[in-house]
C-alpha cells in the first residue's frame, strides 16, 4: 500500500471503491456524506486523499468551453 496506509484507511478505501461501482456520479461531499451516514467519522479532506490515490473521477458532464456556441460571429485573429 501506498505510503504504507492505516488498515483503518484501507478498509475505507475499500468501502469508497464498492460505492462508487453503485454510484459513480458521487464526488467527494456525497461520498463523505454517504460514508458519515455509514457510521464513519471521515472528513472531506481523507475522502479526497482516498478517492485521489485510488484515482477515481466522478461521472459528470465537463465543461466543454471550446466548442462555439451557435450564432456567435467568429472574429478573424488579427495577431
Amino acid at each position: 500500500s501506498p505510503r504504507g496506509e492505516t488498515d483503518q484507511n484501507l478498509a475505507l478505501m475499500r468501502l469508497i471503491d464498492v460505492q462508487f461501482l453503485e454510484t459513480p456520479f458521487f464526488g467527494v461531499r456525497q461520498m463523505t456524506w454517504h460514508q458519515r451516514n455509514e457510521g464513519h467519522a471521515v472528513n472531506e479532506k481523507r475522502i479526497r486523499r482516498l478517492m485521489r490515490l485510488i484515482g477515481l473521477m466522478p461521472i459528470y458532464q465537463k465543461p466543454n468551453t471550446s466548442r462555439p456556441a451557435k450564432g456567435h460571429k467568429t472574429y478573424p485573429y488579427l495577431l
